[in-house]
């Protein structure tokens, strides 16, 4: 079934100047669908479109009747004063309306029944239950939980939110309501990768059709199984994943290049074919016929247009030699704001070749740590200290310039000082060409900003660099560009991001604040992850283990009492939990000193879930044994 149709859509917002001109696509019940485009391309036009927020120009668009479509950029207006917990609950107006319903009809059948008023009842009943009336507030909790909107928040006036968080408990509603077709406008951009996990597990299980505009690559990997890329107002579609569309654009470029370069030589033959014909020709009808012949043959020819080269970035960053092994140590760092602890005894290490990914939920205090070591915030104990000739590049989450109305050549120019060529030659590696280059700061996008800051930190001699979520605000290809400049670079790393794919590529430690505490886990974002996962699973098996280990002990039932065999087996148990005890005291040594190397802990972990288990076991057999001397 059909789901969504887009049959030769055109939307100008200027005269002769299309920005959808002739899309078409159409997505099936249950299908996800990305939809990628260059910035300006389309795409939040399309959604806005969809929804009927905008009318089309030309063209037709079809919903499947009955389908409910929410869009998480649409966030509604709702009354003064109405809290985040009276906004999620607008998702269950249906089941309330049910509920009043059912609430009227048992008042009257209080005083008389009837056949036609029990079945209505009935009916009711059955669709609140069938609907989730019954689990509401579990599915709240659930959904809140997973995309971190803790209680507190959902006290809070919906008003005085920030849009990120305004964005995240529209997604919350959105889910709750069950919309049958969901349109999500860079759904992760304020999303921790503890949310975004939740959100892809929930889009896995989701039964209905998904689009979404993303620039993140991980999660389109994770979530869909098709892409619509708009280019040049029209749609190019791949089936697969987001690391399938890389291989097939390529492919489909290289395909597009052959042909034109092979119509370009059929027309340049044709062309000096003609030009020698009409110079033969001149008095010589036949001839000229020919000519004209070849002429027509020359436009049927051009069919395939040249395909689009992105310009890469030429820059690269302008390192400085550095000398020795540490590039910064951290001793016994804490920070508090007010009565609230963000961290405590940080002491940590940065080498030479270090790249390191900050990762952790939003408000555990990444950027706050990284303001500490720029002397941007004052710590509340502990000390930060560099090695020689160490000199850092920053590019904060939040960017701003000395001087926001200057143009970006007067910029680069006084903040960077250099000539007006050299000061363009850069911002053009950056893809600041022609005009743009004239616009003022403040003009710029938050992602043009973040491209315009990482321009003038590459013309410093740098050796540690930190970027606090670089990739924020970002297009894909203004991504890859930066990773481009990352991949040259030779200096440290010290990288706060959610954005899994770029972390993936680059980290080769990972540091994990939680807990008001580092963990430093040794390898990329793979092994990070593997450890995760393998000490969730430990945790689940102990889980699990629990109850059989009490069935087993109500099952075990001795036939007949030898008291003089259970004091045997109870002075032999004792000696064995006695082993047990010290074997655990010895790991619980070892795993303290293995803290930063997470292969080691896997391996003590293991023992040690191995060591608790047969623990477990000795004090049951021995808890038994006593029942039965007793008895």
């Amino acid at each position: 079934m059909i789901d969504v149709s887009v049959h030769r859509l055109v939307k100008a917002y200027e005269v002769n100047k299309n920005i959808l001109d002739g899309l078409t696509f159409e997505v099936n019940s249950g299908e996800r669908v990305g939809i990628l485009g260059k910035n300006g391309a389309g795409k939040t036009t399309l959604f806005r479109l969809l929804t009927g927020e905008l009318t089309e120009d030309e063209g037709d668009i079809v919903i499947a009747g009955g389908k409910k479509l929410g869009l998480i950029s649409q966030i509604p207006r709702y009354p003064a004063g109405y809290t985040v917990e009276m906004v999620l609950k607008t998702a269950f107006d249906r089941l309330d309306s049910i509920k009043k319903e059912m609430e009227s009809l048992e008042k009257v059948m209080e005083m008389y029944t009837d056949r036609d008023t029990l079945d209505r009842y009935s009916d009711l009943c059955v669709k609140y239950e069938l609907w989730g009336g019954y689990e509401t507030d579990m599915e709240l909790g659930k959904v809140c939980n997973g995309l971190g909107i803790p209680p507190a928040m959902r006290q809070q006036p919906f008003d005085l939110l920030s849009g990120g968080e305004k964005t995240r408990v529209n997604l919350a509603r959105l889910i709750l309501e069950k919309t049958d077709i969901l349109l999500l406008d860079e759904p992760t951009n304020h999303l921790d990768i503890h949310a975004v996990e939740w959100l892809e597990d929930y889009l896995e299980k989701f039964k209905g059709t998904v689009l979404t505009i993303s620039h993140d690559r991980y999660f389109l990997d994770r979530v869909v199984n098709r892409i619509i890329e708009i280019v040049h107002g029209k749609a190019e579609i791949y089936n697969g994943n987001y690391s399938s569309y890389v291989v097939q654009k390529r492919q489909r470029l290289e395909d597009q290049q052959r042909q034109y370069e092979k119509e370009q030589a059929e027309i340049k033959r044709l062309t000096e074919a003609s030009t020698r014909l009409k110079q033969w020709g001149t008095g010589n009808e036949m001839l000229m016929k020919k000519a004209f012949a070849i002429d027509k043959r020359i436009e049927r020819t051009r069919k395939t247009e040249r395909p689009d080269k992105e310009k890469k970035m030429k820059a690269r960053f302008g390192e400085r030699d550095f000398t020795g092994d540490e590039v910064m140590v951290i001793k016994e760092l804490a920070k508090s704001f007010e009565d609230r602890l963000l961290f405590s005894g940080l002491n940590l290490l940065v080498e030479g070749d270090d790249r390191i990914a900050l990762v952790g939920d939003n408000g555990t205090g990444k950027s706050t740590l990284a303001k500490i070591i720029m002397e941007e915030e004052v710590p509340d104990s502990g000390v930060v200290k560099f090695g020689p000739q160490v000199r850092i590049g920053y590019l904060p989450q939040i960017v701003k310039f000395e001087n926001p109305h200057r143009n970006l050549v007067d910029t680069m120019v006084y903040e960077c000082d250099l000539t007006t060529q050299a000061a363009r030659d850069r911002l053009g590696s950056f893809k600041f060409q022609g005009e743009d280059v004239f616009k003022l700061v403040s003009q710029l996008s938050g992602g043009e900003q973040s491209r315009l800051r990482l321009c003038m930190l590459m013309n410093q001699k740098i050796n540690f660099l930190i970027l606090d979520e670089p990739t924020n605000h970002l297009d894909i290809a203004s991504r890859e560009w930066i990773e481009e400049a990352l991949e040259d670079f030779e200096g440290a790393l010290l990288l706060i991001s959610h954005d899994r794919y770029f972390v993936k590529r680059f980290a080769n430690r990972m540091w994990e604040l939680e807990n008001k505490q580092i963990t430093d886990y040794i390898g990329g974002y793979e092994k990070y992850k593997e450890y995760k996962e393998r000490m969730a699973q430990i945790a689940a098996a102990a889980a699990a283990s629990e109850p059989k280990e009490k069935k087993k002990k109500e099952e075990h039932k001795p036939a007949k009492i030898n008291t003089r065999q259970l004091e045997k087996d109870l002075a032999r148990t004792e000696r064995e939990i006695e082993k047990n005890e010290q074997a655990l005291a010895e790991l619980d040594a070892q795993i303290e000193e293995a803290a930063s190397d997470y292969v080691k802990l896997t391996e003590l972990y293991a023992k040690q879930q191995e060591l608790q288990e047969e623990a477990e076991k000795l004090m049951e057999r021995w808890t038994e044994i006593m029942e039965q001397l007793e008895s």
